[in-house]
């Protein structure tokens, strides 16, 4: 039988709780997933005998990573859990406000960019990459994790790392991005098909949100055939930083987001794009200003 924590372990815990949260979220890209992961590695301690851990900080990340990583296995046999997560951590602010330099730190490492690239990784492949490249965990801890050699994870995790810098992720709002969303915008508007197709991947992957589930439509033609049809209502986007990278929110006459549109580029094209509608999940979109009155 095992006892509840000491205090002192219950002070070196929450010492270590902001670390183990950011691990979490870092990995599994939901701040209410993240939560769940560090409350379950709390229960797990208080389970445990202490005088078994030698390394309080290493124990809680190890078990935080088999949580994150069961997590992730679930999600690949249940893909449909995994969408929608996302746009419920969103951050919108306007365009044309500065962001503060820890927004933009956040934006840089866990924006949403990041978050499409690291949803094309394995399970193993994310944990081992957030866990070495972004909090400098040895691969041999990594390894105890993954059921796997220090060697083998080396090389998932240099694997991963490949398929995150092959994705030329912008580092925040920068001025490729805003240009391939803005000629997006224009192309749209216009009804331009042909403009469409130059701004837009090849492979492109378009991803709607809707109350009625997910729709998923791949290809630079379907994409644009689709951009094309709602030229009337990209005439009524408002330009904002959507977790520090541009996007457009749509409003209702009433003030409140229709949809919200996040873009991936890479290489000056749009790579991805993520359109949510469902409204719950636009309901907790942390705005940062009133919406104004659409023109």
């Amino acid at each position: 039988m095992t006892t509840a924590p000491s205090g002192l372990v219950c002070e070196a815990f929450e010492a270590q709780r902001d670390r183990l949260r950011a691990v979490a979220y870092r990995v599994l890209g939901s701040h209410a997933d993240a939560e769940d992961a560090v409350q379950e590695a709390w229960l797990r301690l208080a389970r445990q005998d202490e005088a078994t851990i030698g390394n309080l900080a290493g124990w809680l990340t190890t078990v935080v990573g088999r949580i994150c990583l069961d997590l992730l296995r679930s999600r690949t046999a249940h893909p449909e859990a995994a969408y929608g997560q996302q746009s419920a951590d969103l951050v919108v602010t306007p365009a044309d406000d500065p962001a503060p330099d820890e927004q933009a730190v956040r934006a840089d490492a866990v924006g949403l960019a990041l978050l499409v690239v690291l949803d094309s990784l394995t399970p193993g492949e994310r944990l081992a990459f957030v866990l070495h490249d972004m909090f400098a965990v040895p691969f041999a801890d990594i390894g105890r994790i993954l059921g796997k050699s220090t060697d083998a994870t080396k090389m998932i995790a240099s694997r991963a790392r490949r398929k995150v810098r092959g994705a030329d992720r912008p580092a925040g709002p920068g001025r490729e991005h805003r240009q391939a969303v803005d000629a997006f915008r224009a192309a749209a508007v216009d009804g331009d098909f042909e403009a469409l197709l130059r701004v837009l991947d090849p492979d492109v992957k378009l991803t709607v949100d809707t109350p009625a589930g997910v729709v998923v439509t791949l290809g630079a033609t379907k994409v644009a055939a689709g951009a094309r049809m709602f030229s009337g209502e990209a005439a009524r986007h408002r330009p904002v930083l959507l977790d520090g990278a541009p996007g457009h929110l749509t409003w209702r006459p009433d003030g409140t987001p229709l949809s919200a549109i996040a873009f991936t580029v890479a290489e000056g094209r749009i790579t991805a794009i993520h359109i949510v509608t469902d409204p719950p999940k636009l309901a907790i979109l942390q705005l940062s200003s009133p919406a104004p009155a659409p023109a």
